[in-house]
């Protein structure tokens, strides 16, 4: 077959691959009916973290079970299924708090964006449909792999509840989602900070009820002004930089919380000034795992409809267009058709 292959900064190939196997007896293999490009793929693809070596890409699949291991006991083949980029047994005592993404024995899901995927520890990491989907679905079905159950870990990070005023650092698809989750909570305000159209737009869609455009303190000024100087109730922080981190602190309210999801690259934090703060954080990897069975129910039920946050669909070997626009902001994500 042929996947997505990282070879340094800018530099992304179609190429061959090996077709992947059952390793292990707890494994699947399945048929990827759709993949992306994830945010933080862009890290590596920038250059801004290191690979070693040629390495395939792609965490965020959905698909048809093709083959299971001989100890897989509930997952089978020709069923579709969604699983999170963090492979996890679903048993160990970090699962059973519903933390997946730190389980005992989590491994990474890597090489998504090719057509076959293994997938280690199917039973627990694997969540079925009742059918197999339509197409129209699919996209949003697609979401909940990653991005959509980061947004709502955001969201639940930052302990949103019903009229709530959130805030939502990003513009980024977790950001977007990250409205989007807050709204499905019952937040009653969600202010967005962004400062493109397009994606003030899908904002506006997802549920935000306010955009704000400036940046860092002037952010937080806004922010402050708007909430009449006490700060929101809730805040996610959905970017992974120093300046995100420390407009989102500093836009909650004392005893308000961050939910944090962004991928740190840089972020170091002033005990004293957190220390005075009264400010709650909470984040990490997203145990995407402990929302799948709900978040699925609710894109099936089309209460939901997170798929709109892909702006830009490609056959999988325009992967590298998929990337470059990604890349110049001229997509807020790919998602790619194998």
């Amino acid at each position: 077959m042929r996947g997505a292959v990282l070879y340094g900064p800018r530099d992304v190939r179609y190429e061959e691959l090996e077709d992947p196997k059952i390793l292990n007896p707890t494994d699947a293999v399945i048929k990827v009916l759709a993949t992306c490009v994830c945010g933080s793929d862009l890290w590596p693809y920038r250059g801004l973290q290191p690979i070693n070596g040629p390495t395939p890409m792609g965490h965020e699949y959905c698909g048809i079970v093709e083959e299971v291991g001989r100890e897989v006991r509930k997952i089978r083949p020709g069923q579709f299924v969604i699983g999170s980029f963090f492979a996890s047994d679903n048993t160990c005592p970090t699962c059973q708090i519903g933390y997946q993404s730190s389980c005992q024995q989590r491994e990474f899901v890597v090489g998504a964006q090719a057509p076959m995927l293994r997938v280690p520890l199917a039973d627990g990491t694997l969540v079925t449909t009742p059918d197999i989907p339509s197409k129209d679905l699919i996209p949003s079905l697609l979401t909940l792999s990653d991005v959509m159950g980061t947004g709502w870990f955001a969201a639940d990070a930052a302990n949103v509840k019903p009229g709530a005023t959130v805030v939502v650092v990003g513009d980024g698809a977790v950001g977007l989602l990250g409205v989007l989750s807050a709204r499905q909570m019952g937040a009653e305000r969600v202010i967005a900070m962004s400062r493109n159209p397009a994606r003030q737009k899908l904002a506006m869609g997802f549920g935000a009820t306010e955009i704000v455009t400036e940046r860092g303190d002037e952010g937080v000024k806004r922010v402050r002004d708007l909430t009449g100087g006490i700060g929101a109730d809730s805040v996610l922080e959905c970017v992974g930089t120093q300046e995100a981190m420390m407009q989102a602190i500093r836009c909650a309210r004392p005893g308000g919380s961050v939910g944090y999801v962004g991928v740190p690259h840089g972020v170091a934090l002033d005990g004293s000034e957190l220390f005075f703060t009264h400010v709650h954080l909470h984040g990490g990897p997203a145990p995407v795992r402990r929302y799948l069975p709900d978040l699925i129910r609710l894109v099936l039920d089309e209460r939901i409809k997170p798929g709109k946050v892909f702006d830009l669909a490609l056959p999988l070997h325009q992967v590298a267009e998929g990337y470059r626009a990604m890349d110049e902001r001229r997509a807020i994500k790919t998602l790619l058709w194998p």
